[in-house]
């Protein structure tokens, strides 16, 4: 088979798969998860199956113990995460124009004392332009407010949420279980479909990007555990309004890198400058455990758990999570990683393959 053949059917079956995942997108955060699951447990059902579980004893049992561990932290969690959500969201108008209120006085005398005497000086007269800036901006804020707390009320009342919520805990255990169940045998079956004369090539890659992915996912898993925990306790500890829920979701949104603390970070300074002002002390304790918490990550957790296994600058993982969230909403988000770790690892294989031929030697010869 020719070279443009090749690169012409690989090309085309990729095409098909970014089409086919477009066309599902609606319906792909739950198999997306499961998936993810499925992944992250086969090593624990082939260990099971050498300790002399066969497979489906082995899958029963982890998909059972897993649910059980959900179920027991949901009990525990949700009579107070429910709480939270509920006044959290009845009270998010108000922090908005809180918010706004004290942007608008603290900016104001800031102006006034340094801005204005500076521009004095080159002739600007900013008087009236700051007033128009200032009832604009409290018209938008007042706007936002509203739309945002009726937005979030009915999302979480509506139907769309308990449809997701009812996928997410009914839909995804059960493709999960299949998943588990037959993996091997899937991968048994893809493997049969490679073209042999690129099976051993495909291998290569496929363990590449299972290395990649492996090293990603379990190493994420357990530091998005360890943030969900310390912001959690350590934001109620301080004395923060909605700090469990404030401090578990940004936990488990730490999964998609950046989202995570970049959520705790706005969420967590609102509520402390509204609950606490005009004293600064709160937002002090509360900067404080979000910054041990960013140290810990950076420098103990990711280094040892992660490493460098998705092989990917950050700047192209931000263009990564924006691309695929554009296109696939949170799911995209969710997969964004490590799909751009396995695309990472095909363009490094190409870029390899380029330099190693004729048309890079032969033009590096002239």
């Amino acid at each position: 088979m020719r070279i443009q053949a090749k690169v012409g059917f690989w090309l085309g079956g990729f095409a098909l798969l970014i089409l086919l995942l477009w066309l599902l997108a609606d319906v792909l955060l739950p198999f997306a998860v499961a998936l993810a699951i499925g992944y992250l447990l086969d090593p624990v059902a082939d260990r099971l199956e050498r300790s002399g579980f066969n497979r489906l004893g082995a899958t029963l049992f982890i998909l059972i113990l897993f649910v059980l561990v959900l179920v027991l932290a949901a009990a525990l969690l949700m009579p107070v995460l429910g709480a939270q959500i509920a006044d959290f969201l009845d009270a998010l108008p108000g922090i908005v124009t809180r918010l706004h209120d004290l942007f608008v006085e603290q900016g104001g005398a800031f102006v006034a004392r340094f801005v204005a005497p500076l521009a004095e000086r080159f002739g600007i007269d900013i008087g009236a332009g700051a007033g128009n800036l200032q009832g604009s901006a409290s018209e938008i804020a007042n706007e936002a407010a509203r739309w945002l707390g009726g937005a979030l009320r009915s999302v979480w009342s509506g139907g769309r949420a308990l449809i997701g919520l009812f996928t997410l805990l009914v839909i995804t255990p059960v493709v999960a279980f299949y998943i588990l169940l037959d993996w091997d045998t899937m991968v048994r079956k893809i493997d049969g479909w490679i073209p042999v004369a690129q099976r051993d090539t495909v291998r290569g890659l496929a363990h590449e990007i299972d290395a990649a992915l492996s090293g990603f996912m379990r190493g994420q898993s357990l530091v998005c555990l360890f943030l969900a925990g310390w912001y959690g306790i350590g934001l109620t500890l301080v004395g923060l309004k909605y700090g469990l829920l404030i401090g578990l979701s940004a936990g488990v949104l730490s999964f998609i890198p950046y989202v995570g603390s970049l959520t705790c970070l706005v969420l967590a300074t609102a509520v402390a400058l509204v609950q606490a002002w005009p004293s600064l002390g709160l937002l002090g304790l509360v900067l404080g455990v979000i910054g041990v918490g960013q140290f810990l990550e950076g420098n103990i957790l990711t280094p040892r758990l992660v490493g460098k296994s998705v092989g990917l600058h950050p700047v192209w993982l931000m263009l990564a999570l924006l691309g695929f969230g554009s296109v696939f909403g949170f799911a995209g988000l969710v997969v964004a990683v490590p799909v751009s770790a396995a695309v990472g690892v095909l363009i490094r294989f190409g870029l390899r393959r380029y330099l190693a031929s004729p048309l890079y030697l032969d033009a590096a010869t002239r």
